[in-house]
């Protein structure tokens, strides 16, 4: 079935690993050796996340070592890193060069560990955004003489996505006309106010002898051309109005050549900003090299039904015996790197509620094939990365109630925890620092003993499993049924987690190197305590002495115990807390209630849990003076029983909203209040208006506020897209403050809070892959074909991926073959539609990029890599070619 292209739509996704730069320029001021550095990712001109500051760094080097996942809500031609020198005693950040890489040559680097030249940074290069300009060439005769005239007809109708000068964004354009004879007449529009999309629609005219139009002022005239001067160019530059020191902001230009222009010829176009030619010519260039890995992935979705035949083929893969032939297991070992499936395919199974026979499926064929207990999931195999990306998804919450409270207190307070004799700074004691190690050890050991029945029911499930799998295969060896899920809860999960709390989501703070040193120590003791509570390890495996005498002196059997054994509230048989007899408790191991669900009623997230935090400026509806001081900036809390703002974080809340009074969550039209990243919070009584700080934060606020509402049996069904202002709804221009809203409100499908899924998106994303490595399934395929065919049913092993039943196996690959290029059509369908109807010089291919040229290349690459795969494939030959 075809997917109508009213359905396609684009998403994007960008991993990203800042690792280290090298060969920096020394400072021109100053003698100091040492200096902070930091790094930030910008879509375009939209700073987007900001790494950690190196500290103290050398000169010449900094090192981050940090990855930033998200997905891009927006279009963007360039993807940028800026590293920037912070300069303590002058309060400034200087900013000493960046990487940008173009949208369209990032599959160039993709999964790739590489060093990238950091290049100047100018204000001339800084642009973004388009412009709309239409042309026309106009003959006039002349009043005085008769003789008709050349008058060239400039209109600045409209810009899009421009950038933004210090929090605003105040545009005027200016024309400026080149004549043949070299002189130039430059005019200007008017400024329009906070908006990065202006509507301009002013037009000028230029008369090619020079003479002023008689509707022009003189004002707008910079210099006088010479007699029979002919056009030659029109540049159209985009400014900010700026009353600062110094001056207006260039925004980026286009030069539109006009020596083919005929008379009566008209030119109408959008066009990409383009920086000055001047731009770096003047600025030293080695400036030193910055060290990224980029994943990023931008997959066209089709409608589900696009998909139902690859999706079921997948879910089917439980049931297939030996599950080595299903389609499932064929992704993992044919792509190679195994973390690129692992994302997509735990969500579909999680999305369509089979994460668990999947993942026990897959677990009892490994744990099958154990000879060594000490291996059981050591390694990165499938199942093993499944079950770590299954925890991250439905596990997010569970760590932020865990593990925040300290993590917090240790980021607020940043006391000194080396502890190693080699490493201690001038002045510190060893004495002190390793008081202050133990109790923020004891604090997070509290906290994780204390947790067992927050522990999400998803992954009580799969513990669940892994247990009654290892009982089964290793019934003498009692203690593989705790290693098998300390190894996932506290070596993959919480430690992890302790080590890297950005990574989680677990904190936005900056943890400069004396913290994350605190956050390693922390991190091996928990590793520790997860080995010796299964009795797999002692705590003399470590290396280091330093490390031995800590856990022995923060570790005491009482936490040993805690892990193990937690008191509990006494629950009868169904489930229902005891009254006659509530202080009556019973002891059950730590490991034995998360591998378990949780009994009865009982509900893991009862006590609220926090979401989201951070700052963002909100204004209340209702004032008729619209103003600067409406707006304030205010720190936002969202849990999963509320939203609150403070004037600070942890000050005294100012508004509680319960979630249950939500009526909707909706995007605000730009128009309303000419500020991006707006949306709104539509409440019973009011409508509370609210700025995020960038594209990504507006998307997860969105995502997040919607979803903990979408239950709410009283949800709006229409809302207004516009604001209330001045007594009027600008959307619908109804004067009734509560008149009934005029748009449909967005349709969310996510069925669960903690986890959202778009099962689409996913099964995209696996088709991709699938294509990608479409010649290693043609070569599985012939020899399956050749084995069954002379009767071998014996194991094959093709380059690393085995294969215990051909005949099986050839099912399943001859299948997912057919489903991929079936779905290959689709997409060269859609991209012909697109080649048709899309024209160069519109909004959405604008002239000045090569996104017209890269659509009609990529047809042409769907083409040949289609019609290759036809070929090898023997259940296609009898069929009508699908290119």
């Amino acid at each position: 079935m075809a997917a109508s292209p009213g359905l396609v739509r684009l998403e994007q996704r960008l991993r990203v690993k800042i690792g280290e730069a090298k060969n920096l320029v020394l400072r021109n001021h100053g003698t100091s050796g040492q200096r902070d550095v930091y790094c930030s990712i910008s879509l375009d001109q939209e700073e987007i996340f900001r790494s950690a500051t190196a500290e103290k760094t050398l000169d010449l080097s900094a090192f981050f070592g940090e990855e930033f996942q998200f997905d891009i809500p927006r279009e963007f031609r360039f993807l940028s890193f800026y590293l920037y020198d912070r300069d303590r005693p002058m309060k400034t950040d200087r900013i000493m060069g960046k990487v940008s890489i173009k949208k369209d040559d990032l599959h160039k680097y993709n999964g790739k560990d590489q060093w990238f030249p950091i290049t100047p940074v100018d204000a001339d290069s800084e642009v973004q955004g388009k412009v709309h300009v239409a042309l026309r060439l106009l003959v006039v005769r002349h009043m005085n003489d008769g003789y008709p005239q050349h008058v060239l007809e400039v209109k600045i109708q409209e810009c899009s996505d421009l950038a933004i000068i210090s929090g605003s964004c105040d545009p005027f354009a200016i024309v400026t006309m080149l004549y043949t004879n070299k002189k130039q007449e430059s005019k200007r529009t008017k400024v329009k106010k906070k908006t990065i999309s202006p509507h301009f629609d002013e037009v000028f005219l230029f008369e090619q002898n020079g003479q002023r139009g008689g509707s022009q002022e003189r004002d707008n005239m910079y210099s006088l051309v010479d007699e029979d001067a002919g056009f030659q160019e029109v540049r159209v530059a985009l400014w900010h109005d700026s009353p600062a020191v110094f001056g207006n902001v260039f925004l980026g230009e286009v030069k539109i050549p006009l020596s083919d222009m005929l008379p009566t010829h008209e030119h109408n176009a959008w066009y990409f900003l383009q920086p000055r030619e001047s731009a770096g010519k003047h600025q030293r260039a080695d400036l030193g090299t910055l060290r990224l890995n980029i994943y990023y992935t931008s997959d066209h979705v089709f409608s589900s039904q696009s998909y139902d035949s690859l999706r079921n083929l997948i879910l089917q893969s439980t049931g297939v015996e030996p599950i080595t032939s299903s389609v499932a297991w064929l992704l993992g070992e044919v792509v190679p790197q195994k973390q690129d499936v692992v994302q997509p395919l735990t969500r579909v199974f999680l999305h369509h509620g089979q994460v668990v026979p999947f993942v026990s499926a897959f677990a009892r064929h490994e744990i099958s094939k154990i000879t060594d207990t000490n291996t059981i999931f050591r390694g990165n195999t499938l199942v093993s990365k499944c079950i770590d990306e299954l925890m991250k998804l439905v596990g997010h919450h569970y760590l932020r109630s865990t593990l925040k409270p300290t993590l917090d207190l240790i980021f607020r307070e940043r006391k000194p925890c080396e502890i190693d004799p080699t490493k201690l700074q001038q002045g510190e004691s060893r004495e002190a620092n390793l008081t202050n190690l133990k109790e923020y050890i004891s604090l997070i050991l509290k906290a994780i003993i204390n947790s067992a029945l927050n522990c999400p029911p998803v992954m009580c499930q799969i513990f669940s499993e892994l247990k009654e799998l290892a009982n089964t295969y290793f019934p003498n060896e009692r203690e593989v049924r705790y290693s098998v899920i300390s190894g996932f809860v506290f070596l993959r999960f919480f430690a992890p987690a302790i080590l890297y709390p950005k990574l989680f989501d677990l904190t936005t703070e900056q943890i400069d190197s004396s913290t994350h040193r605190t956050l390693t120590l922390l991190s091996k003791t928990v590793q520790s305590v997860g080995n010796l509570v299964s009795s797999r390890t002692s705590h003399h495996n470590f290396r280091e002495s330093y490390m031995r005498e800590v856990f022995g002196h923060c570790v005491t059997d009482k936490h040993v115990e805690g892990m193990r054994t937690v008191t509990l509230p006494w629950w009868d048989t169904a489930g229902v807390l005891k009254k006659k007899n509530p202080d009556k408790t019973f002891d059950r191991k730590f490991l034995e209630i998360i591998s378990s669900m949780p009994n009865g009623s009982h509900k893991a997230y009862d006590t609220p849990v926090i979401l989201k935090e951070g700052i963002m400026i909100k204004r209340a509806q209702g004032r008729k003076k619209f103003g600067i001081k409406n707006f304030k900036t205010r720190f936002f809390r969202l849990t999963t029983h509320n939203l609150s703002y403070s004037k600070t974080e942890g000050g005294v809340p100012l508004c509680v909203i319960p979630v249950d009074e939500i009526l909707a969550v909706e995007r605000v039209e730009e128009s309303s209040f000419k500020i991006k990243n707006m949306f709104q919070l539509v409440q019973p009584s009011r409508t509370l208006y609210i700025q995020a700080m960038n594209c990504v934060e507006e998307k997860e606020w969105l995502n997040l506020l919607t979803k903990v509402c979408q239950y709410n049996s009283h949800r709006l069904k229409q809302y207004h897209p516009g604001a209330y202002i001045n007594c009027v709804w600008l959307c619908c221009r109804s004067t009734s403050e509560q008149a009934p809203g005029c748009s449909a409100v967005s349709n969310y499908l996510e069925c669960d809070l903690k986890i959202y899924i778009d099962s689409d998106r996913e099964m995209e994303r696996l088709r991709s892959l699938l294509m990608e490595n479409m010649a290693t399934l043609e070569k599985l395929h012939s020899v399956c074909e050749s084995a069954v065919m002379y009767g071998g049913s014996r194991e094959l092993n093709l380059g690393g991926v085995i294969v215990d039943n051909p005949t099986v196996s050839l099912k399943s690959l001859t299948s997912v073959i057919t489903s991929v290029i079936q779905l290959q059509q689709e997409h060269r369908n859609h991209q012909q539609r697109l080649l048709r109807t899309l024209t160069y010089g519109s909004k959405q291919a604008p002239i000045g990029d090569d996104n017209y040229l890269l659509l009609a290349s990529s047809i042409a690459k769907f083409d040949s890599s289609t019609s290759g795969t036809e070929v090898t494939v023997p259940v296609r030959k009898t069929s009508s070619s699908p290119c």
